[in-house]
This record gives structure tokens, sequence and C-alpha cells, in this order.
């Protein structure tokens, strides 16, 4: 029987014994984590597979990595639930609920295209939590599209003495420090990882890096808060320069496989190898992923504590930069609604989106409504008078619509704008805020 296998078995055990029951609170946060967690990182890999309605969880494998570089508080730091998916981590005694993570994924996209009516796909996914003293239950759950509420996918128990826990060596990739290096419990850690790059143009990856970063920490809320983050290049090597491009036939060997024309959109630019992703970036402490591509091509992705990627060499590359990053890093949403994308009704009208800058007045008191100028319409009238107040402004998350932003034009918008609105500001800020107290 394979390592796999009786992981599997042993979850199923676990949860015939135990059930599920309903979790519990740590009032004492700080104090807590000491006695649940060592400070190091306990990486969980796995497939989901499916199609447009169906979905299957494929455990890979368990791996111990080096030092935790995430909080160390307990779960009920996290107030407000994001993400197409989460994980919880529960102590299998108490079930006191020890560790919670939103998270995008690409293959919750592709769920929602044309070709998944009619086919299959598997997608690779890592999870990272602090490593656990004692035998904790994993629990992932999925936002339901009927009702925008979560619900269990897959359970598993995890022994952190099981020795089919890989313990073994990173991959031998250099990093630099781009800036700090310190404390890493305590800040933010954004890992830049090259694509396309090969041996010989590293010194050309870690400008890049520097680049784009002084770009991004430029702009508010960042700028005030630049020196609360981490920033590493870590040098993975490919074998030729650039990326694929299938709609000109263009292919190139690189080391994280990206690719543009992801769901046949153009400009569409994404990896679906996240094991590579992860296990080149496991030489530095990380709470974000960037894959930086060595392209003078327009192009992006950004997915919510998943990875945030961008071009480096087009004259809007930062610009794309700072708005992938605002999706992987605070969740934000698009609220363009009149580019080609592959998606077929991406948000359901009759519930409230999670995401924090666009609206369908569902639930409208969660999001912005107290930052609403007094006498500004709900829904507001798109006009020059106004384009620089806060409103509700129809269109947005791809939909001309139903679907309602708080700006008129942002950096989530359109290449227009340097900055963010002031909503997506505050989104951003109360992000950094949860990771650095």
């Amino acid at each position: 029987m394979n390592s796999m296998k009786k992981i599997l078995i042993t979850a199923m055990l676990f949860t015939m014994v135990l059930g599920i029951s309903s979790f519990k609170h740590s009032n004492d946060l700080n104090e807590d984590f000491n006695n649940y967690f060592e400070n190091q990182t306990l990486r969980i890999d796995f497939n989901l597979n499916g199609n447009d309605t169906s979905e299957e969880f494929i455990l890979k494998e368990l791996k111990k990595q080096s030092i935790w570089a995430g909080s160390q508080k307990l779960a009920t730091h996290t107030s407000v639930d994001m993400g197409s998916y989460r994980f919880l981590i529960y102590d299998s005694v108490s079930n006191l609920l020890l560790y919670k993570q939103g998270f995008c994924s690409l293959f919750n996209e592709w769920q929602t295209t044309a070709e998944a009516k009619s086919t299959k796909q598997s997608y690779y996914h890592v999870n990272l939590m602090p490593f656990p003293k004692n035998t904790v239950r994993y629990v992932l759950e999925k936002r339901a599209f009927s009702d925008g509420q979560f619900h269990p996918i897959q359970e598993l128990f995890i022994n952190p003495t099981n020795y089919f826990i890989v313990n073994e060596k990173p991959l031998p990739t250099k990093f630099t420090v781009i800036q700090g290096g310190d404390a890493c419990n305590h800040k933010i850690d954004i890992a830049f990882v090259a694509e396309g790059y090969t041996k010989e143009e590293m010194k050309k990856f870690r400008k890049d890096v520097k680049r784009v970063w002084d770009y991004i920490s430029s702009i508010p809320p960042f700028d005030e808060y630049r020196n609360e983050f981490n920033v590493y290049a870590v040098e993975s090597i490919s074998t030729e320069s650039g990326t694929d491009i299938p709609g000109k036939h263009l292919y190139k060997n690189t080391v994280l496989n990206s690719m543009f024309y992801t769901f046949d959109t153009p400009r569409y630019l994404t990896t679906r190898d996240i094991k590579s992703l992860h296990d080149n970036a496991a030489v530095v402490p990380y709470d974000q992923l960037f894959v930086l591509i060595n392209s003078a091509e327009y192009g992006g992705g950004g997915f919510y504590n998943y990875y945030s990627g961008s071009t480096v060499d087009h004259e809007l590359s930062l610009k794309v930069a700072l708005h992938e990053f605002g999706h992987g890093f605070a969740g934000l949403a698009d609220e363009y609604y009149r580019s080609s994308v592959a998606y077929n009704g991406f948000y359901n009208l009759k519930t409230e989106p999670w995401e924090p800058n666009i609206t369908t007045l569902v639930a409208f008191e969660t999001k912005w409504k107290d930052m609403v100028p007094q006498g500004v319409n709900v829904p507001t009238e798109r006009n020059k008078e106004l384009k620089d107040s806060i409103g509700v402004y129809e269109g947005g998350g791809y939909s001309s619509k139903g679907i309602y932003s708080p700006f008129q034009d942002c950096r989530m918008k359109s290449n227009a704008p340097n900055n963010f609105c002031p909503v997506c500001k505050k989104s951003i800020l109360q992000t950094i805020k949860n990771y650095i107290n």
C-alpha cells in the first residue's frame, strides 16, 4: 500500500470515529500558538479534478518545509473569510480551530469556461500551514455558487510523526534578499520567482524584481508600510528565455511552464505548475508568491493567496504587476466589464460577492456603504462630476449589469489610473494589518 493511500485511510478511520463537530475558538491567541505549532511549515499538495459541476480532491504529498513565515496567532484573528476556497485546521482532540486561510484557484475559474462543460481537467494546489505538534484535522471547503457559503470538499487527519511526510532539503535554488530578510513572523514575506530567465539573465532578474517592487511599494497604501515587507528574488533557472505564446506558435522551455492564451484569452498569462513554483520558493520564507516572467508581451494573472504574476518588459508591465498583486495579496476583484474574458456567469447576482470592491447590493452593508458620501445616489450614475467620488457604479466583475464597483476608474479597472481607489486602498491596508498585527 502506498503512502498516500495510508494517509487517506487514516483520515477516513478518524472521520468515522469522531465525525465533524462544531468548532471552538481560542481566546488567548498569541500564547496558544506555541502550544500547537512548531516554527516550521507543513505543505499540503493536492489536485482538484473535475468539470463544471464536479470536483474531486486527490492528495499528492505532505511535506515539511523550513521556517514558518506567517502569523503566530491562532485562527480567530481572521474576522473575514475571503476566497473561493478555504482550509481550516482543528486540534483533533479538543476540536479547537487553530488556523484557517482563504485562497483562490485557476481551477475554479476554469470551471466557469465553456470547455469545462465538455471535458475534465486536473489542477495542482498547495496549502501552507504552521507545522503541528500533534494530530490535526484538515478541512478543505469551497464557496458554493448557489448561496455564497462555504461547504466541505475533503477532510484529512494529519499526524505530524507520520514518516511519509517528506522532510528533504529544498532545491538548491539561489536567492537574493532585495529588502529586509528578518523577523519573518512579524513581516510580510514576498518571494519573487524567476520564470523564463536563463542562468546568464539572473542579473537582469534581480534588477527587474527591484524595479517592480520599488513601483508597487511607491503606491498607497504600500508606500507607508514598505518596511513591513521582506522581499526575496528566487533565481529559478530556465533553459530558454521568455514564455509560451501558443497563439503565435512560440514555445519556450521554462522552469515554471507558464503560457499566454490561458482559457484561449491572448493576454492571460499563467502557470499551472504550482508544484515547481513552491519547490523553488522553498529556499526562503514566504507569505506571497509573485511569478516574474521575462517577456516584453502584455499580460499577467493573479489569484488570492495562490500567486500573482506579470511580465516585466512591456511599457505597462509595472501597472499590470500592481493590478495582479491587488488580486493575489488583497483579494480584490476585477472592476472592468467590457473586456473579453472566457468566463460564463462568473458571479451569481443573487448572492453578495466575497471580494471587497464589488457588490450585487444583496448585502451592501458589508461592503463600502459607510464610505458613500451623503447625497450620492445608490446606484450612482457615471458622470464627470462624480469621477473622484465613491459611489455605487454599475459595471464590474466582467458584467455591465447587476454588479457594482465603488469608483468610476481604479487600478483594478483599467491602466489609466496610477493608484487604487479609496475602497481598494482600505482593503489593502486591512490585509497589511492582518499580517503585521
